[in-house]
């Protein structure tokens, strides 16, 4: 880990286009190529604009648990004129919907802000990804 790192993960190869993902508090992942059931990479990427958006919008949002809180994230997986690939028109759509009281209507007409807090504020993954955050890959060792 670099001594600048406020956030990591390990991944350590299990076997041929498999890994595992381990964070600090001990959670695992398993991700592939898409040749089981695993998740890839890009599953992963969008997977982590859509639950860092809804983890934002239901803390928008506490004051009333919802019916449905469900979230589909989809993209275009493009090619560049250099030949690599890249996501594109990334979509988080969220389908929230709470009870017909007093404090459900609120959190309803909430939801527009919250939406807009989340992406615009709040979403580290998404904010990262817009600000087109430079990466640096480099190798340890001989």
């Amino acid at each position: 880990m670099s001594e600048n790192a406020d956030r990591s993960v390990g991944i350590r190869r299990t076997g041929v286009q498999e890994f595992e993902i381990r964070n600090e508090r001990g959670g695992v992942l398993r991700i592939g190529e898409g040749q089981n059931m695993d998740f890839t990479p890009v599953e992963l990427l969008l997977a982590a604009v859509g639950g860092c958006n809804a983890i934002t919008v239901e803390a928008l949002t506490k004051r009333a648990e919802p019916d449905v809180f469900e979230v589909q994230v989809n993209a275009l997986k493009t090619k560049s004129e250099d030949g690599g690939t890249q996501m594109e028109d990334i979509e988080v759509i969220f389908t929230v919907r709470f009870g017909e009281d007093d404090i459900g209507e609120k959190m309803t007409k909430r939801m527009p802000g919250a939406l807009e807090r989340s992406h615009s504020t709040y979403c580290t993954v998404g904010r990262t990804i817009e600000a087109g955050t430079p990466i640096q890959v480099r190798q340890t060792g001989p």
